[in-house]
């Protein structure tokens, strides 16, 4: 997918306008953002934004995230932070004396 991104009144203007006027290369509008499809169609009217309003459109490629592509260890300290007792509980604590990722080590790993 291609996730356009404007930073102007114009480019959202447009950016809704290529919306409304393309709904089948739209996969979800956010506002000042939308993700388009992956398909030609959608990178030429992407790159249309970003050639009428420079760099006030912002354009990624982006891929759907899978759980699967994350460690085990990080799937496994999400299930148990959400089935913690006390819904309250910080993470921070709730790691400390378990064998689960540090908020450190959690912050320090790319995925």
């Amino acid at each position: 997918m291609l996730l356009v991104v404007t930073y102007t009144r114009g480019a959202r203007r447009d950016l809704r306008n290529v919306c409304r006027a393309h709904e089948t290369c739209v996969v979800r509008q956010f506002g000042r953002a939308a993700l388009l499809s992956a398909t030609e169609f959608g990178a030429f009217q992407a790159l249309r934004l970003r050639e009428k309003h420079g760099l006030d459109v912002q354009i990624e490629r982006v891929r759907p995230f899978e759980p699967s592509d994350v460690p085990a260890r990080v799937r496994e300290a999400a299930t148990a932070y959400e089935n913690r007792a006390n819904a309250s509980t910080p993470y921070r604590q709730f790691a400390a004396g378990r064998e689960l990722p540090s908020v450190e080590q959690l912050r320090g790993e790319e995925l």
